[in-house]
Order: structure tokens, then C-alpha cells, then sequence
């Protein structure tokens, strides 16, 4: 399997492990696989009995060909270790009476490790590829990763890169939107090469920054002085996506073994999305071959998704909103640029002008015959913030069940989509967060007030009134350091980049 850039239309082919070390193509665009593999019927009966790792790696070996099986369930078996629960990614069935036992929601726990994010999946397994692929390509300069954050990503990719061999992270987040703990998740971070800066702005800002400096001649020029590389571990890492797509696959056959679906049975998915990432992953899957009839976009009230799909334009040029769901308050979603590619079948100059639009006016509109294809693949809709814990009370009450609000989110939007047309599918609903990351909301959602609660006291309070135990890693942050304190203003970031990878 082969890789190519969106935006070049004869980019030169890469291996896998060349496109994880880049990050990044060098004309700005993204990595895609030069053709989508499939898995056949029988490939997803034979995932049914196995374990997670067991069903992830005949996944991942359709698309990074230049690793050996071995490599990849060495790499899985080191990246998902630390999880709090054997089965990884714990699959929970909700049925809302006997009347509705043929539609039920799988509920996708995607939030069992370092991090208590689904961004774990993704991000303890993408340093164990990518130092093989050091190796592979027999690079001997520093790899230097950029990380730009709206809450998760930055915690799950420090916590995996921490005291990497041949590696240096640096993280940055918007320096009044992230919640407190997601913030101490990332200062207390320890590690020899590991770097967190703060940006004043928001995180659309540190995701243009990070893409000017990957963009930037001069920028890579000076690095190379300093025997260093860079790359990314955000979503646009074609290292950080595949891991995703398999647990899509993972979750069905949990999902048929449960005997809650038939295997071959058609399923929809629900993903709460900002940068569409994640939802692209299980576009990738459907594209595959896994039965999937919709893919349903969730969006908080920054909606730049859901109004892009009911429209066709995509215009970012609006009231960006803080909300409850920090880690979808994103105004550019980057991995829509992968979708684009594939559904214009390939067209790099189409995907090119639609980039330059964006990054020109701050918009541009697909045509018609494109807008119908996406709509044959997806439905978009979003949840208010009083919908949003109008959800999380409702699935608690329901069935003693706690989400936080980026799956209650997706929740919400599940239920605008099944009453606007009528189909009561299954689902599989990725739940992307653990409830005790976003404490002051869940628990306002469940009639408590948070007032004068600090948000480390408020994970006890969460704990007491239902009855769930605190992840250990949240758990924990009450008592530790604090070892970041940088910020800066955002047309500064590449002064900071520089200066620290010249320590």
C-alpha cells in the first residue's frame, strides 16, 4: 500500500512508514492510501472471537504493508497495556424497552486508557509505529512532533511520546479553552523531551500556527541545523487515523457477539466530531466493507460541520462559541480534506482550490452532484448545551448510565435523526470521553450544583452520587506538579518551536 498527497495529483508514492514520519505532505495537503483495501464478509466473522488486539492488526495490515504482522501486535500490545479494562474498548448495549429491543445503541468506550480519551486508541499506538519507521527509513534526525490541541489530543500524545527515543513533543492549546483538568492532564506531564505552551487565542489558532510552521521553508531550514525533523501526531498523521478505523471494526464484531446484531446486519454510526478525524475513520471503515447504511456528523453549537453537509459551504467565517464540548469547538476541521479527495474520486486541483478558498476568503461550496454524494453517506445535525445534559440526565435516568458531553452530544443527535426520518437501525455510537473529565457540566446535567466545588473536588463529588469509581489517572492529578508554565502569543509559536528544539 502506497501513500499520495490530495493536493498534487503525481505526488510521489510513500511507503506507511515514510508518511507517519512526514506528518504532513510536503505541498500542505494530506496523506491518502493510493486505493481503499477491503474486507470481505468472512474477514469480519473471523474478528468476532478475538480479542481487541487480535481484531485490530488484520486492519492495520491492509494499510501499513511495509510492517511485518509481528510488528504490529508487538506495537499494539505495548500501546494498549496500560488500559484499564482487558477488553480495551468495552462495548455497552442500550435498550430502551422491550418495544425498541431490535434498535439498539452500542455505545463505544473509547476512553479506558493513559488519558481517559478516545485519543488514547490513536496516540499510544502511533510512537510505537513511528519508531519502527525510524528504523525502516534508517532516519537519523530528531523527530520533532507538533501538536496543536482542544483538550485530548495534547494529554494522549504527550503521555505517549514522554522520554521516546529519538523524539521531542511539543503541545499546544488555547490558553482559555480547555477545562482545568484536561490543563493539568498536560502541565503535569513529565518526560526529558517533552514541551507544553500555552497560546493566547483559541485552538483554531494553534492549529493555523503549527500549520504555518510545517508550511514554513525557513522554518524546516533552521530545524536541519539542529539535526531535527518535523512531524505531527494530530489527526492529520495518516499514523494516528488508522488506528481508529479499527475500532470500528473491533465494535461491530463485539457488537454481533453480543448477540444485539446479526452479522451482516447494517448498522448506523454516531460520532460527536470537530476536526473529522474520527468520523472520517469510520468512513474509511464503511468504505471497506464493515455494514454501515449513515454516518451521523454530530456538532456542538460552533455546527461549521452540520451546516457544511445541509449546505454545501463551508464557512468559517462566524461566532466561534466555548462551550461544555471543548474538544469540538473547532472552526476548521482539517480531515474533511481526505473526504473531499476521495469523493471527487481523486481530483487533487479541485481539493487544492477548495484549501486555497479557505484559507484565502475563509470558505468555499462544493457543487451539486458532490453535495449528493455526501448526503447519500452522512446526516449532520448538532445539540445545544441544554440538549447536551438534557441527554446526559436522560441516559442516566434511563438506564444508570454515565456519558460525558461529547457523547451526549452524539446521543442527541441520534435521536433528531431517528425521529426526522424514521430509521431505527442499530447503532454504534462512539462514546469519546470519560463523564468524570468534564465534571461541572455532567454533574449540573444531573441536578447538582457546582458552585464553589473546585473541579478536583467535583471528580469525588461525581464519584459519590453515581456510584462510579474515578479513572486513576484523573485520580491522580490532585497531587501532581506542575512543570509548564510557558505561554505565548500565537504569531510567536515558531520562535518557541525553534527555541526548543535547539535544547
Amino acid at each position: 500500500m502506497k501513500y499520495k498527497s490530495t493536493r498534487t495529483k503525481n505526488s510521489p508514492p510513500l511507503e506507511s512508514s515514510e508518511v507517519i514520519l512526514k506528518g504532513i505532505a510536503d505541498d500542505g495537503g494530506l496523506f491518502v492510501p493510493e486505493t481503499i483495501p477491503k474486507v470481505t464478509p468472512d474477514e469480519i466473522k473471523s474478528l468476532i472471537d478475538k480479542n481487541y488486539i487480535g481484531r485490530a492488526v488484520p486492519i492495520l495490515k491492509k494499510f501499513l504493508t511495509d510492517f511485518t504482522e509481528d510488528e504490529l501486535f508487538e506495537s499494539c500490545e505495548l500501546a494498549y497495556d496500560w488500559f484499564d479494562v482487558p477488553s480495551k474498548v468495552p462495548l455497552t448495549i442500550l435498550i430502551q424497552d422491550e418495544q425498541h429491543k431490535d434498535s439498539p445503541v452500542g455505545v463505544m468506550e473509547l476512553y479506558h486508557g493513559n488519558t481517559s480519551a478516545f485519543k488514547d486508541m490513536a496516540l499510544q499506538l502511533l510512537p510505537q509505529l513511528m519508531t519502527r519507521a525510524l528504523k525502516k527509513v534508517g532516519e537519523t534526525k530528531e523527530i520533532l512532533i507538533l501538536v496543536a490541541t482542544s483538550g485530548d489530543t495534547g494529554k494522549a500524545a504527550l503521555a505517549g511520546f514522554a522520554d521516546v527515543p529519538q523524539t521531542k513533543i511539543m503541545v499546544f492549546y488555547p490558553a482559555d479553552g480547555v477545562s482545568k483538568i484536561q490543563k493539568l492532564q498536560m502541565v503535569t506531564q513529565a518526560g526529558k523531551n517533552v514541551n507544553v505552551t500555552a497560546v493566547k487565542g483559541n485552538f483554531d489558532d494553534c492549529q493555523n500556527g503549527v500549520k504555518k510552521i510545517f508550511a514554513d521553508e525557513n522554518i524546516r531550514a533552521e530545524l536541519e541545523k539542529s539535526n531535527v525533523k518535523l512531524s505531527s501526531a494530530n489527526s492529520i498523521n495518516w499514523g494516528r487515523l488508522v488506528p481508529q478505523i479499527c475500532y470500528y471494526f473491533a465494535s461491530y464484531a463485539e457488537f454481533v457477539k453480543s448477540g444485539a446484531i446479526k452479522l451482516g446486519a447494517n448498522v448506523n454510526i454516531a460520532v460527536p466530531t470537530g476536526n473529522f478525524g474520527n468520523i472520517l475513520a469510520a468512513y474509511y471503515a464503511k468504505r471497506m466493507g464493515l455494514p454501515v447504511k449513515k454516518l451521523i456528523c454530530a456538532s456542538n453549537v460552533n455546527h461549521i460541520l452540520t451546516d457544511f453537509f445541509k449546505t454545501g459551504i463551508y464557512d468559517r467565517n462566524r461566532d466561534f462559541y466555548k462551550t461544555i464540548t471543548p474538544s469540538m469547538d473547532i472552526l476548521i476541521s482539517s480531515n474533511l480534506e481526505r473526504l473531499l479527495y476521495h469523493e471527487t474520486g481523486g481530483d487533487t486541483e479541485r481539493v487544492k482550490n477548495f484549501m486555497q478558498e479557505l484559507n484565502s476568503t475563509g470558505k468555499y461550496k462544493i457543487d451539486t452532484p458532490l453535495k449528493k454524494k455526501l448526503d447519500k453517506i452522512f446526516y449532520a445535525d448538532y445539540a445545544t448545551e441544554e440538549e447536551t445534559l438534557e441527554a446526559i440526565k436522560l441516559v442516566f435516568g434511563t438506564y444508570k448510565y454515565l456519558i460525558d458531553t461529547h457523547t451526549a452530544v452524539a446521543m442527541s443527535v441520534v435521536e433528531k435523526y431517528r425521529k426526522n426520518t424514521g430509521d431505527m437501525l442499530p447503532v454504534l455510537l462512539a462514546s469519546t470521553a470519560s463523564p468524570f473529565k468534564f465534571t461541572g457540566a455532567v454533574l449540573s446535567a444531573l441536578g447538582e450544583s457546582t458552585e464553589k466545588i473546585d473541579e478536583l473536588a467535583q471528580l469525588d463529588r461525581l464519584s459519590l452520587i453515581t456510584n462510579k469509581d474515578i479513572p486513576r489517572n484523573l485520580a491522580s492529578l490532585a497531587t501532581a506538579k506542575v512543570l509548564h508554565e510557558n505561554i505565548c502569543n500565537k504569531d510567536e509559536m515558531a520562535d518557541c518551536v525553534l527555541k526548543f528544539a535547539a535544547q
